[in-house]
């Protein structure tokens, strides 16, 4: 098989990597260093940023070597907020950092989602962290019901840009029910709009982990929209809906339309 790619349809315009916009934002939940390769033998040109979520980073024995293996590919790496989080309730946020370069993380998510943490010192550990990582600032709560995020997201995100943060991610968490979304995981467009309207959708990621909450995205923002929090096995499946490849984005290019109308 020549594994060369087809180029027979019309497609919308879609940047190449390295992205600066368009973003797949993939979650690690604690993929093998084999399951992660064969994710990548498919897919790796269509994933930019690889967040290992949770702990788990800490616990995986063989955690610098599918850090290099994603490096391999071209795919950065990001620590999940999660344990920068806890680090820096214990005192030891500097000595996760150090750790965090050591194995080979290119990126840490920074984010108060879990532990009290005021916004001062969120943006405080936001300029600690850049000095030596790209950094992606979350925004919202990890409990559903978060109280009036439209009105209080866009500050907090301006802010943690200004802190030297380079892309602001949406609190959507793996379950697409929180912050972003009402409990039936239904985007709360408010919220969206509220931010873009901050800060310009180029610096947003939107965690989507759903395949609907991803088409209202691509519908909303075009096929260079960063989505994040996709499940490894979706990435080929969120290319298609860029793409208009699946019937939630799919529209036939004038051209074609014309063709059929005079046939």
């Amino acid at each position: 098989m020549s594994g060369r790619v087809p180029d027979f349809l019309e497609l919308p315009a879609r940047s190449a990597k390295p992205r600066a916009t368009g973003l797949t934002h993939v979650l690690d939940q604690g993929a093998g260093v084999a399951a992660a390769s064969d994710v990548l033998a498919s897919a790796a040109a269509h994933i930019d940023i690889w967040k290992i979520g949770w702990g788990t980073a800490y616990l995986d024995s063989a955690i610098e070597a599918k850090l290099a293996l994603l490096a391999e590919h071209r795919v950065a790496a990001c620590l999940g907020g999660t344990l920068l989080e806890i680090a820096w309730a214990q005192g030891v946020a500097a000595d996760c950092l150090a750790w965090a370069g050591d194995v080979g993380f290119r990126y840490v998510e920074v984010s108060r989602g879990t532990v009290a943490m005021s916004r001062t010192q969120k943006r405080e550990l936001i300029r600690r962290a850049s000095r030596d990582f790209d950094v992606l600032a979350e925004v919202g709560a990890k409990a559903p019901g978060e109280p009036n995020p439209a009105r209080h997201w866009p500050g907090e995100c301006l802010a943690d840009l200004e802190a030297g943060a380079r892309w602001v991610v949406t609190e959507g968490r793996q379950s697409g029910t929180v912050g972003t979304f009402d409990e039936a995981g239904r985007v709360r467009p408010e919220v969206v709009e509220a931010v873009v309207g901050a800060v310009g959708e180029r610096r947003v990621i939107f965690e989507a982990p759903r395949t609907g909450q991803q088409a209202w995205f691509v519908r909303r923002f075009g096929a260079d929209v960063n989505l994040g929090n996709v499940a490894l096995g979706d990435v080929l499946s969120v290319e298609t809906l860029r793409l208009g490849l699946r019937s939630d984005t799919a529209a036939v290019p004038r051209r074609e339309r014309a063709e059929r109308d005079t046939a």
